[in-house]
């Protein structure tokens, strides 16, 4: 009997209009309130209305609402609510944050962070020590160039954005970015900031140049070109990425977790040597990955480089490969491997090993 009440009370309400929204906001001001903005045409909503309704069970003292976003406009517009599923999160009548997308799992954290934190907005802790206008203006100071977008340049998540990124490419410009979905107190501030109300906000130089439309005029008028950073050409960017470190490994993955075998096989074999080396995450930048294959002609991934040289790829350092002969005194270096002996004669004294220093 008592399962019984327990999932009796662990359900979704379902608001149709924006007095009861209103009335939840009130009779729910004390405890944790998440609302669903969703469509019933759109799978991905049903399929997180499920995952509402586990955590409902999983939470019975947090208030989970679905609200169909195109039936209810006002709040909708009022939120700031452009696609769906969108999820607000409501502590003492005030949203507090805020997760675009189908994310369970990221809705499960927030869920569990929100719920088990104190009454007030977990931003008003976490950037008690930093002004958030100072925060700001870092931001907008990370590079030359700063788009503040919905999404990331490789996958917009609005139209505006994906608009701006193609022109921003088109250009050859140089940009960072910054995904407003990722932080909410900087989503919000910015506008204030800036006092521009729309996103995306392109930034040059820490100056606001402004939004779609801005970029758009300056585009036609042909004076984008001499405000914004152009982007090195990809033969110096791959100049440059090759001479990064010493030792540069461009492979999937990174140091510490490998996404293919091939490059786990020369971590571990790059490690064995002790000698410290930088990695590059070719995954994660496709023009990188296309372009250096035809820049070293080496097809294939992981590629070992050396003061900006090409060594080859798995194979390659397989046959150079370093083995440290252990003993109780003393870590020799196998002076009739040639991995190593590349090493030693193109490194300075202080990027090798203790043990393998010259006497």
């Amino acid at each position: 009997m008592a399962a019984g009440a327990a999932d009796a009370v662990a359900t979704v309400a379902e608001v149709g209009s924006a007095q009861q929204f209103e009335e939840h906001l009130r009779l729910k001001a004390k405890s944790l309130l998440v609302v669903h903005f969703w469509a019933p045409w759109a799978p991905q909503c049903v399929q997180m209305n499920d995952v509402m309704a586990e955590l409902a069970k999983e939470h019975p003292q947090v208030s989970f609402v679905k609200l169909e976003a195109e039936a209810v406009p006002e709040i909708s517009e009022k939120y700031e609510i452009s696609s769906v599923p969108t999820f607000l999160f409501f502590k003492n009548s005030q949203k507090i944050d805020r997760l675009d997308g189908a994310h369970a799992p990221e809705l499960t954290k927030k869920v569990q962070r929100h719920a088990s934190s104190s009454s007030f907005p977990p931003s008003a802790n976490e950037y008690l020590k930093e002004d958030l206008n100072l925060r700001l203006k870092k931001l907008i100071h990370a590079a030359p160039c700063m788009l503040f977008m919905k999404g990331t340049p490789q996958e917009p998540r609005c139209g505006f954005s994906k608009q701006m990124v193609e022109i921003l490419h088109k250009h050859d410009i140089q940009f960072s970015s910054f995904d407003i979905f990722s932080d909410e107190e900087v989503r919000q501030g910015l506008k204030t900031y800036s006092n521009w109300p729309t996103y995306p906000q392109l930034y040059v130089s820490g100056e606001l140049i402004g939004g779609l439309d801005i970029i758009k005029e300056l585009e036609a008028s042909q004076e984008l070109d001499t405000i914004c950073p152009k982007a090195p050409k990809l033969e110096e960017r791959l100049k440059v990425l090759t001479n990064k470190a010493s030792v540069m490994l461009f492979m999937k993955g990174n140091k510490q977790e490998a996404k293919c075998g091939f490059s786990k096989q020369i971590l571990e074999i790059l490690n064995s040597t002790s000698v410290e080396f930088e990695t590059f995450d070719i995954l994660e930048d496709e023009e990188v990955r296309q372009g250096l294959k035809v820049y070293s002609n080496w097809p294939t991934y992981p590629q070992l480089y050396v003061k900006g040289e090409l060594v080859g790829g798995l194979d390659i350092v397989k046959v150079r490969s370093v083995h440290l002969l252990s003993s109780r005194s003393e870590n020799l270096w196998s002076p009739s491997l040639s991995l190593w002996a590349l090493f030693r004669t193109s490194l300075p004294p202080s990027q090798l090993p203790a043990s393998a220093q010259p006497l």
